[in-house]
């Protein structure tokens, strides 16, 4: 590959494909829309259920359906772009995404609405882990990829808080159907692009028959617990439906390992799961979301009912997060991927971004944005960028490139669970905190001024509750890494499992210089 050599002095004949940064820039425009699409829709919740006439009890549905479909469908996505061609999952992703999310923005009845968001959720769940794959399979050499790795990391991560300004903007000043029109666009030229630009190194697709019993199972599985979860959130954990589900979901899950031990071409083979870096990657990746995604909804909260900001101002308060995520990502975790092991950029990012955390314990009503919020954004970009950058790569290293697709896949539904697990385990702590606080207060209120503003401080106080768990799970993710991943130094030259002494070290085929 001449071509390549040509374009990238220095770097060896089989760096990866020549089109390969122009691949990344449609991958990361892919990966910006879907994340975009997980909050953009939040701030248009409200103006959409007024229009569209959908009760409180059934708007949670408006998430619901999307994170079902999308958390359930990603290890069967994942297998779908091993067999099929990651290039060729990419673009159908890309397109179904497209046609689901502009029957959403048409949208005329509840039923249209949660069809078309269980539809993106499906779309999704084929295109995120072809894009991560693609990923793993085009960068090859250590420096590339650590590069390729942290801009597609800091677009993960910056991606939501974009979502709530660019969710604001729409809704305020146009209309909420916008905020599913906006995808159209991303999805049509990342599609082109890909469809063009990317060309998929040989030999790399499973040509095993489908699990169809692994692909049932696991989906059942991971539908009945984030249902589960959501359910939790809304009807409270004592609930029958609430416990069946999760009843359901151990034995489904349980199941499915035990299917996966002995099916011959099986849907996660569990040599992807069992090397200990990578199991330590998707437990500690899924754990920090939970702390993440709990807190996102909780300032959202803060910024607009307390405080009084407008969406728009909400999203921007968000941006000190997105820059941090940026520096954390690109200059911090990239610089620094190729000369330290991975525990120990991860472990202490994940710490960095619990005493962002520590510093939102300290809310009140009269707390100013620049003294605490300001500080606490930008600590916890920091921690999560330079921590996310190193795991995104690592959970795709020294992977068969046979099995790409499904690692990149559990990365996806490790964040995936996580977020699910966060907005109801973190919303439920937050509640109970809220209403046995105002019990507490609320006698001593006297006028109706003084109860609004217990109801309040009742709220802040939840909030603050359920902050500390989140920065019990952080402080519990950097000790999951520094235990479990020891993963060395990635050398220079090639990319394999691990350097220093990982038990499953498949190389990845990399001319060395």
């Amino acid at each position: 590959m001449s071509e390549t050599a040509a374009k990238a002095p220095g770097a060896p004949a089989t760096a990866g494909d020549a089109n390969r940064w122009k691949a990344l820039v449609f991958i990361a425009l892919a990966q910006l829309m879907v994340v975009l699409d997980a909050t953009i829709v939040n701030i248009a919740l409200p103006s959409a259920q007024v229009d569209l006439g959908i009760s409180d009890g059934n708007r949670q549905w408006v998430v619901t359906a999307y994170a079902l479909a999308f958390g359930g469908l990603l290890l069967f996505g994942g297998r779908i772009a091993d067999l099929w061609g990651r290039k060729n999952a990419f673009v159908v992703g890309l397109i179904g995404f497209a046609g689901a999310s502009a029957l959403g923005g048409a949208a005329q009845n509840q039923a249209m609405m949660f069809g078309a968001r269980a539809l993106q959720g499906v779309f999704g769940a084929l295109l995120a882990p072809a894009a991560l794959s693609l990923l793993a399979v085009m960068f090859t050499d250590a420096k590339e990829r650590a590069k390729a790795f942290g801009i597609y990391g800091a677009i993960a991560g910056g991606g939501g808080a974009v979502g709530f300004i660019l969710g604001g903007v729409l809704t305020e000043y146009m209309d909420w159907r916008w905020t599913f029109f906006v995808n159209i666009p991303f999805a049509v030229v990342a599609a082109l692009g890909a469809y063009f630009v990317i060309r998929e190194p040989e030999g790399g697709r499973n040509r095993n028959p489908l699990d169809i019993p692994g692909v049932l199972l696991s989906t059942l599985g991971l539908v009945a617990l984030v249902y589960g979860f959501t359910r939790a959130e809304s009807d409270g954990w004592g609930d029958s439906v609430t416990v069946g589900m999760f009843v359901a979901s151990a034995v489904l899950l349980l199941a499915f390992v035990v299917t996966e031990a002995k099916v011959k071409a099986p849907l996660l083979p569990l040599r992807v799961v069992t090397d200990r870096n990578r199991g330590g990657i998707y437990l500690s990746l899924g754990i920090a979301i939970i702390a993440m995604f709990g807190t996102f909804l909780f300032l959202t909260y803060y910024l607009q009912v307390v405080k009084g900001f407008s969406p728009i101002k909400t999203g921007f308060a968000f941006m000190p997060m997105i820059v941090g995520m940026m520096v954390g990502s690109t200059q911090i975790g990239t610089r620094l991927m190729t000369r330290l092991p991975a525990r120990m950029l991860m472990g202490p990012g994940f710490l960095v971004a619990a005493v962002g955390m520590l510093l939102m314990t300290q809310l009140e009503i009269g707390s100013s944005y620049a003294s605490i919020i300001l500080p606490a954004m930008l600590l916890l970009g920091l921690g999560m960028g330079t921590a996310f950058m190193p795991a995104m790569s690592l959970a795709t290293l020294g992977v068969e490139p046979r099995d790409a697709g499904v690692a990149s896949a559990m990365v996806n539904t490790s964040q995936q669970v996580g977020g699910a697990i966060g907005t109801a385990l973190l919303n439920t702590i937050a509640a109970s905190a809220t209403t046995s606080y105002i019990a507490d207060h609320i006698g001593s209120a006297t006028t109706k001024s003084q109860q609004q503003l217990v109801a309040l401080e009742g709220q802040v106080h939840g909030y603050t509750n359920a902050i500390w768990f989140a920065v019990g799970m952080l402080v519990l993710a950097a000790v999951i890494v520094v235990t479990l991943v020891n993963a060395g130094r990635p050398d220079a030259h090639t990319v394999t499992g691990s350097a220093e002494g990982a038990e499953d070290e498949v190389p990845v085929p990399v001319v060395a210089h």
